[in-house]
């Protein structure tokens, strides 16, 4: 098992819970940018397959741009929908090596027992009824999530960076994933400390 306990329980939370996207349990990690969903989602992905479980990734990455945050989402619905059918999903991600996205490879999905969808607005309000688990993941103070996105994805991207922020400040409010979460999560000393958590 992991040696962080925070993701082990929510692992055996997950495993708990029933499936609701057909014979598929979505776990989404959503929360602000810079505050380390894509870490977490990693160490969350890690623990479930210990445990002997086939555990998808997808991010949100692969969707978004910087000029369309949140409206990309149908192409990942359309994966979801298939999934829920038991079916293979297929989409063309971006490729962000550069710094910036263009076309990139084509990600095969195969329907797993977890599938992990990672990045802002993944516990989007349209996809909580298929929902097994939504996980939030925060770092409270702004400047010090900026200071990490940058640190993360270069000095060129820092006035991108800044104006997500400033849009993710108004999704959230009007999507409230967080006061649906059922884990509030923090990083802390290189682990993860709870915040909040679904009994």
């Amino acid at each position: 098992m992991s040696s962080d306990p925070v993701v082990d329980r929510i692992a055996d939370a997950v495993l708990a819970s029933p499936a609701r996207l057909g014979a598929v349990r979505l776990v989404s990690v959503d929360g602000p940018s810079g505050s380390g969903k894509s870490t977490f989602a990693r160490t969350l992905v890690a623990s479930l397959r210990e445990r002997g479980r086939r555990v998808g990734l997808v991010s949100t990455d692969d969707f978004a741009t910087w000029d369309d945050p949140v409206s990309w989402w149908p192409r990942l619905a359309a994966v979801l929908d298939r999934l829920a059918e038991g079916r293979p999903g297929s989409y063309r991600a971006w490729d962000w090596t550069t710094g910036e996205p263009r076309p990139g490879a084509t990600v095969h999905v195969p329907v797993p027992d977890v599938l992990v969808v990672e990045g802002v607005s993944s516990g989007r309000a349209s996809v909580r009824p298929a929902l097994t688990r939504l996980c939030w993941v925060e770092v409270p103070d702004r400047g010090q999530r900026l200071k990490r996105a940058v640190a993360r994805d270069g000095e060129r991207c820092r006035p991108m960076l800044a104006a997500w922020q400033r849009f993710e400040d108004g999704w959230f409010v009007v999507d409230g994933a967080r006061d649906h979460a059922d884990d509030v999560i923090r990083p802390r000393g290189g682990g993860w400390e709870a915040v909040a958590t679904a009994e």
